[in-house]
């Protein structure tokens, strides 16, 4: 048979069981009450759901009526448009109410009659009156609108539609009073049901409270005698039995576990006051390490531990060894360790316990006089008083440690800490009271000593008196000095804060000025380059010319305001230099692309020269550079009108260099011209912002003298110097002279190979281009048209100009051009329409800018994968980067260039 307790159940179960046949009643009663509780729920979700929803429609049908009629009065009476938008919002809103409240009462034939007669008023008064007045409005037909105002037939039909919405609704109140009295009828029923299911449920609860109950109390009962026979009786080894397989027994159980960690504190506490009277009877430091070891041996059953007390600031010494002998000292340890050295050093320094488990056989031998054994658990521990470690313990055993044992380990490191803090501290008072005995014996001799001394002294001092009034004379003198200085300094402090201040405003009014005129500048330029390109052939030879001349303008004021931003990055101390490699061997080549066409169409020779030692390879700003180059040499060409301008580009060794004395090794670029020359009398002030050799020279050449400043500046940030030799009449040879530095950050320059490989692969791509410039941008507009044709892109700027210039610049690409004019305009687009392949986003736009755009875009909408090139005036770099890092996938300063932004679009989006 099986055993009775087998079939014992949980005092859960037991309440469970009892919930079961409760839960089977109110089963029942659901059943039967389950019914007209869906029939009740149906006529309430209809009463609130149909009859309200029908009242409010009729409500709103004759809202958007009375908004078309104060609309068209509106307009009718000033001719403002702006009158017309609840005319406009009632035309369309008051059908798709009308729809809607057409679906809820289909049912009803009298009131669908009803309101198709209030339909048919409103279409005519919006024929006879509504649209008849705004279209003579429009059309200016003042005096047909103040006549048909005279006599207002519209009016009438106005309130033939306010008669007929008060029947309809009339109607609809009816019905509802009679389904709600329908409604209370049954609820009534539904009560009455209840409370005779309810009574009968309550007194199955009773019963079924009675017998569970019954079943619980006595177990608990004997269970509760027996732990206060253990309580009164004091017994702690004597535990509770309990015969049933509920939760008696588990309280049974934990009131034994209970019991064993009382038992287990009472035995901890034992062992640490034991402890403490073992340590205050100390007073020796190896007595001290010497008597813990040994306790803790005992106490926790340790086979091999040793003890390091700090000797000095940063270095522990072992003071005892317990169980451990000379030889394992010298294999496998050091007598003194520094802070921070091995597993010693390291939990002195992060004052933190260390636990090893599962230890080597050879990491060391615990002996004894029959064998030995490698330790299986090791713990490193530091001893601290004040977050300062006074100490560190090292203990291994051949079994794990039980968790209570570890708490009583912390506690008696503690006490450790105490007592040794104290025995530390009473050595060192001895120490230093030994010393001061031994001071105290040297100042007696030396007080003698000071005695002689001090009567050859007091004659000093007689003659002291003397200069130190003449001292006192000149020090009156020297504060007055002192005084007038530092007034100076103050002036010359509040001088540097107003400069400063100064600079301040001038960059930026500089930075928003630059904004300013690159908007306007953006769309000007886009235009003027896509009638250059004559794209349609619309435009006759002459007037293609004007767009040149336009272009060409647009782009000389956009150097002018690069260059007065530069000009003010380099006086505020904002502009930042990267060195990078620079190849040396395709500098001519970039400067023949630059200059060529210049200097065929000024008929002038021009020739670069990259002599035999100038290095392949060497580090600097190359965009600064090229910057450099470029200034010197459209001077050059501007003011040599026949003649030559070369570029002669050497290497001079630090002998041969004296403008940079302490550079080393400088590079040489000397642009020289067969130009009108410069007199000595400018040399200095051609180098200034906003001047030129003499006003003539502006009237005739033409340029806002800042190239020059600009590119000295530069040269500086580069290390490097420009120098001018020039005789008026015969031309002029700028040379810039910057360091040669070959290796950066002691990485040496293997670039040539790159280079190579990278000027080979650019040969192939030529070769396999078309013949001609005119096949390769065939090729070109193809594969960017493959690529973009068909495609979406969200055009996003306050400004309908660029608007307008960059749709025009994508017309030939086929694309789905979406725009909008401000930020929020955007995410609704970006909303409403999934298939938008990229964006075009402008960042400086009024309320939500382009910033809070993208953010809401990638955070918001969850869109990361979205392709938006942000377009801005602003150039400086932190714009750029704070654009990347809102979200944006590119940057492009404005004004744009179209083939630009078409070669970023077919990067983004994969081509």
């Amino acid at each position: 048979m099986l055993n009775k307790q087998a079939w014992s159940l949980r005092i859960r179960s037991k309440i469970a069981l009892g919930y079961v046949m409760i839960l089977l009643m109110l089963g029942l009663f659901l059943l039967v009450v389950a019914g007209r509780i869906t029939d009740l729920e149906k006529e309430t979700v209809f009463l609130s759901d149909h009859d309200m929803k029908v009242h409010e429609l009729t409500y709103q049908i004759e809202k958007n009526v009375l908004d078309m009629e104060t609309g068209q009065r509106g307009y009718a009476l000033t001719g403002d448009s702006s009158y017309l938008a609840p005319y406009d919002t009632g035309i369309t809103e008051w059908k798709i109410h009308y729809t809607r409240l057409s679906s809820l009462i289909k049912d009803n034939p009298d009131q669908l009659k009803n309101l198709s007669n209030i339909q048919s008023s409103i279409e005519q008064w919006i024929e006879s009156a509504g649209q008849y007045i705004v279209d003579l409005k429009r059309n200016g037909q003042t005096q047909a609108v103040n006549a048909f105002f005279h006599n207002d037939s519209g009016k009438v039909i106005i309130d033939s539609i306010r008669t007929q919405f008060d029947y309809f609704r009339d109607n609809e109140r009816k019905l509802t009073s009679e389904r709600i009295a329908n409604l209370k009828a049954s609820n009534d029923k539904l009560l009455i049901t209840m409370y005779i299911l309810w009574g009968l449920v309550a007194l199955l609860a009773a019963l079924i409270t009675y017998l569970i109950s019954a079943s619980i109390v006595k177990p608990l009962r004997s269970v509760i005698q027996a732990i206060r026979t253990i309580a009164g009786g004091g017994n702690m080894s004597e535990r509770i039995s309990v015969k049933t397989l509920d939760e008696i027994n588990d309280l049974g159980n934990a009131t034994n576990d209970l019991l064993d960690t009382v038992q287990r504190q009472q035995w901890g506490s034992e062992q640490l006051a034991l402890m403490s009277v073992a340590l205050q009877e100390t007073t020796d430091l190896p007595l001290l390490c010497r008597t813990f070891m040994n306790r803790l041996s005992v106490i926790l059953e340790l086979q091999y531990g040793a003890v390091y007390v700090l000797n000095g600031k940063k270095e522990y010494k072992r003071m005892y060894s317990y169980a451990g002998s000379e030889q394992q000292a010298v294999d496998f340890g050091k007598n003194t360790i520094r802070l921070g050295e091995g597993l010693i050093g390291q939990c002195a320094a992060d004052m933190r316990v260390i636990r090893i488990e599962n230890l080597p056989e050879d990491y060391i031998s615990i002996n004894s006089g029959l064998g030995r054994s490698a330790p299986k658990f090791a713990v490193i521990a530091p001893i601290l008083f004040e977050n300062r470690t006074l100490a560190v313990l090292e203990a291994a055993s051949l079994t794990q440690w039980a968790p209570y044992h570890v708490e009583l380990f912390n506690e008696l490191l503690k006490m450790m800490g105490v007592t040794l803090n104290s025995v530390l501290t009473r050595m060192e008072v001895q120490q230093l009271y030994s010393e001061s005995q031994t001071m105290n014996e040297e100042l007696q001799v030396q007080s003698e000593e000071l005695q002689v001394q001090s009567e050859e002294l007091q004659v000093q001092t007689e003659e002291l008196q003397n200069h130190t009034k003449e001292l006192l004379t000149l020090n009156r003198e020297l504060e007055h000095q002192k005084s007038v200085a530092e007034n100076a300094a103050a002036e010359l402090e509040k001088s540097n804060e107003q400069l400063e201040l100064s600079s301040r405003y001038k960059s930026e009014f500089l930075a928003n000025m630059s904004h300013e005129l690159r908007t306007p500048l953006n769309s000007m330029l886009i235009l003027s380059q896509l009638l250059t390109e004559n794209r349609n052939d619309s435009l006759t030879e002459e007037e293609q010319g004007y767009a040149e001349v336009i272009h060409s303008s647009g782009s000389e004021l956009l150097g002018m305001i690069n260059d007065i931003l530069d000009l003010s990055k380099v006086e505020a101390g904002k502009m930042t230099v990267e060195r990078d490699p620079v190849n040396l061997t395709e500098l001519p080549s970039m400067l023949y692309g630059y200059f060529t066409k210049t200097a065929e169409q000024k008929n002038i020779e021009f020739k670069v020269t990259l002599e035999n030692n100038v290095p392949d390879i060497f580090f600097t700003d190359e965009m600064r550079l090229h910057q450099i180059l470029r200034n010197l040499l459209s001077n050059a060409f501007k003011f040599t009108e026949k003649g030559f301008v070369e570029v002669v580009i050497s290497r001079l060794e630090p002998t041969s260099a004296p403008q940079l004395p302490e550079a080393g090794s400088v590079l040489s670029f000397a642009v020289r011209d067969s130009g009108i020359g410069i007199g000595e009398t400018n040399r200095e002030v051609i180098f200034e912002a906003f001047r030129q050799a003499d006003g003539s020279t502006a009237r005739k050449f033409g340029g806002t003298g800042l190239g020059l400043s600009i590119s000295l500046q530069l040269a500086r940030l580069l290390g490097g110097t420009i120098s001018l030799d020039s005789k008026e009449g015969e031309g002029s040879t700028f040379t810039l002279f910057i360091p040669c530095r070959e290796e950066e950050d002691g990485y040496e320059s293997v670039f040539p190979g790159v280079w190579t490989l990278q000027a080979a692969a650019a040969a192939e791509r030529e070769d396999k281009q078309p013949n001609g410039a005119e096949g390769a941008d065939t090729v070109l507009f193809d594969k960017e048209y493959s690529n973009l044709h068909g495609k979406t892109v969200l055009i996003v700027d306050d400004d309908v100009r660029n608007i307008y210039a960059l749709e025009k610049g994508l017309e030939p690409y086929d694309m789905n051009i979406l725009t909008a004019q401000s930020g929020f305009e955007c995410l609704q687009m970006v909303r409403e329409q999934p298939d938008v392949d990229i964006v075009l986003l402008d960042i400086m736009m009024p309320n939500l800018d382009g910033y809070d755009t993208l953010s809401i875009i990638r955070e918001e909408l969850m869109l990361p994968e979205l392709p938006i090139i942000a377009i801005s005036a602003k150039t400086m770099k932190e714009d750029r980067e704070k654009c990347l890092a809102a979200g944006a996938s590119d940057f492009i300063s404005k004004p744009v260039i179209i083939q630009d932004v078409v070669t970023r679009m077919c990067r983004l989006m994969g081509a």
